[in-house]
C-alpha cells in the first residue's frame, strides 16, 4: 500500500523535476508512486525508453531535499540508471533551484 504523504511528496517533487527539465528524453520511475518523462533530447513515445532512472521513494526524496548526493546514491546502488542522459545530478537538490 502506498503511503499518502510519500505519494504527495513524490508527485510534487516529480512535477518540479518536469518544470526544471521539460522534455521527454528521460523516464524517471519511483515505484510504486509515480513515473514521469523529462529532459531535453530525443522524444520517447513507445516501449522502453533509452534513458531510464529508477529508485525507491526514500532515495528520491533524500536527493530532492539535499540529504543525499547523486554520486553517493549511484555508487551505493540506490539508483538504477541507464542511458547517456540518465543523470539528474545537475538538477538536485531542488532547494537550490526552487523559485519563491
Amino acid at each position: 500500500m502506498r503511503d499518502p504523504v510519500i505519494l504527495e511528496n513524490v508527485k510534487t517533487s516529480l512535477a518540479e523535476l518536469v518544470r526544471l527539465a521539460p522534455g521527454r528524453a528521460i523516464e524517471v520511475r519511483i515505484p510504486p508512486y509515480a513515473a514521469v518523462q523529462c529532459g531535453d533530447g530525443p522524444t520517447h513515445t513507445r516501449g522502453t525508453p533509452a534513458n531510464v532512472i529508477e529508485m525507491k521513494a526514500d532515495t528520491w526524496l533524500a536527493l530532492v531535499n539535499g540529504e543525499l548526493a547523486w554520486s553517493v546514491a549511484l555508487g551505493d546502488g540506490l539508483i538504477n540508471a541507464s542511458g547517456a542522459r540518465a543523470d539528474l545530478s545537475h538538477l538536485l537538490p531542488f532547494e537550490k533551484r526552487m523559485t519563491p
